[in-house]
């Protein structure tokens, strides 16, 4: 089983949709969103979730109103002001602010606080058209997402072993942090989604020094390369300078492509587009042998 992992080291290069269009290609497949706090994938991988579950992460304290006596040891321990007295003088939690160390519960004197799981997100499996979608919904003020997306790829493996699918496409979050730590380890591609700008080649030089952290394979895509030839000429001969990356292809500036993301569209049915993915995936299929 193979696992590829599309990223950018930045929002807004369109590695969602180079996603969703190498999931129309190497169907059957089980495809997975990553990124948690803003995921997107389902939005173009249209079918019906399968199965639902909800996430939970770290713990919150917990108000026994009947114990409690309001004499405020715990309010004054507590170092995130997630705690105070109401109006009857019980104490109670402000679970937006509350960190969950469980300082509150040590403190008590009267057992009054005792510390529940935290209810971080939910995750979903979804059966599509091109195999499965693993995606998830991290929770309001939640900050638990890497191990969110720990939870969605280990789900994604099984789910591949159940269906005997051999690959997996993740859709990774933006950025070089946790989240994307959690969704390149063990993994066997980095498709790096770059774009012409000054930004795009700065978060592709930190996206490439995470790869070599990680000691990871990573090949390249140029995304709207048409927008700024130089500066594309200026990533293709960083490529071509490095015995860490591989090139697979650049791709053109196209309004219609944001149009049929939003319509929920095969970004492969844009005629332009169709061969130019397929020769980027037989590319990815040959690094992969």
């Amino acid at each position: 089983m193979k696992q590829i992992v599309v990223l950018s080291g930045k929002g807004g290069t369109g590695k969602t949709f180079v996603s969703a269009s190498l999931s129309a290609l190497a169907a059957p497949v089980v495809s997975v969103d990553c990124d948690v706090d803003a995921a997107n994938l389902a939005l173009v991988l249209e079918g019906k979730d399968v199965h639902t579950e909800d996430f939970f992460a770290g713990q919150t304290a917990v108000i026994d109103a009947d114990a409690c006596t309001g004499c405020s040891d715990c309010i004054d321990e507590c170092v995130f002001d997630a705690l105070s007295l109401d109006e009857s003088g019980t104490a109670v939690v402000d679970e937006h602010k509350c960190d969950g160390c469980g300082v509150c519960s040590l403190v008590c004197g009267e057992d009054a606080v005792s510390m529940k799981d935290n209810l971080a997100g939910r995750w979903f499996v979804r059966r599509t058209k091109s195999g499965y979608l693993v995606h998830a919904a991290l929770g309001i003020a939640q900050d638990n997402s890497g191990k969110l997306v720990a939870r969605i790829r280990q789900e994604a493996v099984n789910t591949a072993e159940n269906e005997s699918v051999n690959a997996i496409i993740i859709d990774g979050p933006p950025g070089i942090g946790c989240p994307v730590h959690a969704s390149v380890t063990g993994a066997d591609l980095v498709l790096a989604v770059s774009e012409p700008t000054v930004s795009g080649i700065h978060d592709l030089k930190r996206l490439i020094d995470l790869c070599s952290h990680f000691e990871i394979k990573c090949a390249v895509v140029i995304n709207k390369f048409d927008l700024d030839v130089s500066r594309s000429r200026q990533i293709e001969e960083m490529i071509e300078s490095s015995d860490l990356l591989s090139f697979l292809g650049k791709l053109p500036f196209d309004r219609q492509v944001p149009l049929n993301m939003a319509l929920g569209i095969d970004p492969l049915e844009i005629s332009s587009f169709g061969p130019l993915m397929k020769n980027i995936w037989k590319k990815t299929l040959e690094m992969l042998k």
